[in-house]
């Protein structure tokens, strides 16, 4: 076990101590790669040998830091890979470091359905089970040749590794900064879509107006769901093509919450995160000829001289001015 996945249990609005909390890791492993917005995956091979601990000892070290430094209770999962340590970071709880060795892995990844593989999306876990296959167990004892004719050859042979315990990611060393988010608590637990749909929309042109001020744009838009037991949903989805374009988020941020298919929810807070930052200069725009399009735009640009001039709430959607 030598992959850590970490989750600070950051109070909301405090998202600005995730930097902080990384250094921390960065005390053990240069190996580090940030998840927005309140957790992290860590490599701890090296670590294991020159601290001569291991890996679930220096998570005990991690968390008792994280505590008396910030004030920060963490939950951890321990893997041979960052599937298996992200799995098992669903199965942790605070104080107790949830550890699944490469011996352990088929059997902790039988019993668990298909869609509590990461990477398995609603599509494919629905293809899936309309073949029977709802477990991991299954899909691990089914053909390889099943596998490929359902989800195709790349796909069917990634799911049938992952599924027998092969994990072929690693950490990637990234930099929080090259992320941008912002949250919208509620005053209380919020049940009226119409609410949460507003918030995202609030959101969403919040991310784009940034983005545009410092001339990036976005590859990905990840949103969090914070609900009123502590407990939080979170989907990401990559955008057709890099942008800072308010409604082009909106729709993606609208099309993220649809799909979680919340039923009378106790919603805390929402976060929306833009990931994957690159310069605006670089980017390309696929053409539309659309003249609605390029209206929106220009109009777009008009609004940003006036925030810049006049302030943030100068121009606004008119959904958010009532």
């Amino acid at each position: 076990m030598t992959i850590l996945c970490v989750r600070f249990q950051l109070p909301p609005m405090y998202e600005a101590a995730l930097p902080g909390l990384l250094g921390l890791l960065e005390e053990f492993t240069p190996v580090v790669e940030a998840l927005p917005p309140d957790g992290a995956l860590a490599d701890l091979r090296g670590a294991e040998r020159y601290f001569g601990r291991s890996a679930v000892e220096l998570a005990a070290v991690i968390r008792v830091r994280a505590l008396a430094r910030y004030g920060v209770d963490c939950v951890i999962g321990a893997g041979p890979g960052p599937m298996l340590a992200r799995m098992a970071l669903r199965e942790a709880r605070p104080g107790v470091t949830c550890a699944v060795s490469e011996a352990q892995a088929l059997d902790f990844l039988a019993g668990r359905p298909v869609a509590a593989l990461p990477g398995v999306g609603a599509a494919t876990a629905r293809t899936l089970c309309e073949y029977g296959l709802d477990t991991l167990g299954r899909v691990a004892a089914a053909p390889l040749s099943t596998l490929q004719r359902l989800l195709g050859a790349r796909a069917g042979r990634e799911l049938h590794e992952k599924a027998n315990g092969v994990d072929r990611g690693r950490v990637v060393p990234n930099a929080v900064s090259r992320s941008l988010a912002t949250e919208r608590a509620f005053d209380r637990d919020e049940l009226d879509p119409g609410m949460h749909r507003r918030a995202l929309l609030s959101a969403a042109d919040e991310i784009g107006a940034r983005l545009r001020a410092v001339e990036k744009v976005c590859r990905t838009l990840t949103l969090t769901v914070r609900y009123a037991d502590r407990s939080a949903t979170t989907r990401t989805r990559t955008l057709p093509e890099s942008t800072a374009h308010s409604p082009a988020l909106t729709r993606t941020a609208y099309g993220m919450y649809e799909a979680l298919g919340l039923q009378r929810a106790r919603v805390r807070a929402i976060v929306l995160r833009a990931e994957g930052l690159g310069p605006a200069e670089a980017a390309s725009h696929q053409l539309t000829f659309d003249p609605v399009d390029d209206r929106v735009r220009r109009i777009e640009e008009v609004a940003d001289r006036a925030r810049a001039r006049f302030g943030a709430r100068a121009v606004m959607p008119g959904a958010l001015a009532a």
